[in-house]
């Protein structure tokens, strides 16, 4: 029996623990190899609890970050300490780590869909859809799995919904916050706009620096801090309020601008 168990998404574990050891057997260089991972603070991660535990961090490719997340979470949980040395550490994942990402995302092309089921909890964006602004209602479901994974372990979100700095982060966090009460843990991660592509799948350039600050729990009032004031928390917390915006030199927010603008076509034609 034990050989099938399942998680409450139905996903078999077997599977899953395999799926994590082929991934980060072929990720590791990327963080610990031709680029290098500077890691801060991951000494935090053991001393959490197995459940319940919400990570919120900056977001800049669609995957990079989280497989990232994935290696160091692991690497800390068998007592490194802001170090992915020595791939061993994933050979017994934490197999309750799931993380949010767009429905349409995980559905395009076999890579997205293996990367689901890894511990994907997919949403449905309400404000943007194959590449369009729209305005969609949330859908409950949606907020019923992210409950549900929470309840079964760890959840990172990235709550700007976006891999563009400084856009604005979603209230859907901060609700999600005050109905399940989690740890809420920040991370702030950069350099991976840098070393790969906007899916994070294809590596763009070698002998980048990345970095993960891993930060201490946000401290919340569940009961009695606004939606608004925790959407602020967070902002500050993952270094995405638009205070931080007046001390980067306009300089270095032109080229990230023009990153970005390169990304985006690179992207279009690669989709062509």
């Amino acid at each position: 029996m034990g050989l099938f168990k399942k998680n409450p998404f139905g996903h078999i574990l077997f599977i899953k623990r395999w799926l994590i050891r082929i991934a980060g057997a072929m990720t590791h260089r990327r963080y610990r190899g031709f680029n290098r991972l500077e890691i801060e603070g991951s000494e935090i991660i053991k001393n959490l609890p197995d459940t319940n535990v919400l990570f919120v961090s900056n977001h800049q490719t669609y995957f990079a970050d989280v497989v990232a997340m994935f290696h160091v979470f692991n690497a800390s949980l068998t007592h490194r300490v802001d170090s992915i040395k020595n791939v061993g550490y994933l050979w017994q994942p934490k197999l309750n780590i799931y993380y949010v990402a767009a429905k349409e995302t995980m559905r395009a092309g076999l890579l997205p869909k293996i990367m689901s089921y890894a511990g994907a909890i997919t949403v449905e964006r309400t404000w943007r859809s194959k590449g369009e602004n729209i305005q969609r209602a949330v859908n409950p479901d949606d907020t019923k799995n992210i409950g549900i994974a929470l309840e079964d372990g760890w959840v990172i979100t990235f709550p700007q919904g976006t891999t563009k700095p400084w856009k604005p982060i979603r209230k859907g966090t901060a609700h999600i916050i005050k109905q399940y009460k989690p740890i809420v843990i920040p991370v702030v991660i950069d350099g991976f706009r840098r070393s790969f592509d906007k899916k994070g799948l294809r590596v763009k350039k070698k002998g980048i620096l990345q970095s993960m600050v891993i930060k201490d729990p946000l401290d919340i009032d569940y009961e009695n801090d606004t939606v608004d004031s925790i959407v602020e928390k967070l902002e500050y917390a993952i270094e995405q309020h638009p205070s931080f915006l007046k001390v980067i030199p306009h300089e270095e927010l032109l080229i990230e601008e023009a990153l970005n603008e390169q990304r985006r076509w690179s992207y279009k034609e690669h989709k062509h």
